[in-house]
Order: C-alpha cells, then sequence, then structure tokens
C-alpha cells in the first residue's frame, strides 16, 4: 500500500497550517508518493510568486519534497483518467475543472493508494478511491 499527497497537504505543512507531525499520525509506516501533477502546480505557484522571496521560498519548498519517489503517469492512468471523467460527465457532472485532481485521483486508483487530501470535497464523488483526510 502506500499514500499519495495532494498538492494542498504539501502547501499546508510549508505555510505552517500543518506539521510534519500531524501528517504522519495519518500515513503512519506507509510510504508516501509525490505526483508530476503536484509538481506542476507547486512549480506553478512558484513562477507566479509575486516577489522574488516568495518566490525563491516556493522553489526551496518544492526542491524539499522532490525527495519522495514521484508515481508516473502511463498508458494505464490515461486510461483510468479517461474512465472517471466519462463516468462524471454521464452522471451530469463537468469534469474540466477538476482535471488536475482528476490525474491524482487516477494515479491513486491505479496504485491502489489512498489519496490524503483536506479537500474532501474536491474528490468525494470519484468512483474507487480511497481518501485520507487531515
Amino acid at each position: 500500500m502506500g499514500i499519495l499527497i495532494d498538492t494542498c497537504i504539501w502547501i499546508d505543512v510549508e505555510q505552517g497550517n500543518l506539521a510534519p507531525p500531524d501528517i504522519v499520525a495519518v500515513t503512519g509506516t506507509e510510504p508516501v508518493y509525490l505526483s508530476p501533477i503536484t509538481i506542476a502546480e507547486l512549480k506553478f505557484g512558484a513562477e507566479c510568486a509575486a516577489t522574488p522571496a516568495i518566490r525563491q521560498q516556493r522553489l526551496a519548498a518544492l526542491a524539499r519534497i522532490r525527495v519522495k519517489p514521484v508515481l508516473r503517469i502511463d498508458e494505464t492512468t490515461g486510461e483510468i483518467f479517461g474512465s472517471l471523467a466519462a463516468q462524471l460527465k454521464t452522471s451530469g457532472r463537468s469534469h474540466r475543472p477538476r482535471i488536475q485532481d482528476l490525474w491524482l485521483a487516477s494515479q491513486a486508483i491505479q496504485h491502489g493508494f489512498k489519496l490524503l487530501t483536506r479537500n474532501l470535497h474536491d474528490f468525494e464523488d470519484i468512483p474507487g478511491l480511497q481518501i485520507a483526510t487531515v
């Protein structure tokens, strides 16, 4: 088993809203993984920072989490993503504003991992996804 951590958790730790022991209380001894989606979201946040100092702070935070193993996105991830997006559309919900969340969910489902998030609402209607919250 393992745990994929949503971008919001990494941001909360860096901002001091969550402490590493808060995360360990949920993850225990399970291995923790990083998604390329999270790397992209954090890099975007750093590049769009209001000041050079904030940009450097965010880039340093990204460098710190890069020690975690990164899950790859492959054709199986793509198939799961396509199925999830179709299921949402069929049920009358749009997948478009949730693209990044669906990629994270697809990776978690593919590997049989839980997704650790504080944004339960973003993921609660995704079939087959195991969610853990802080």
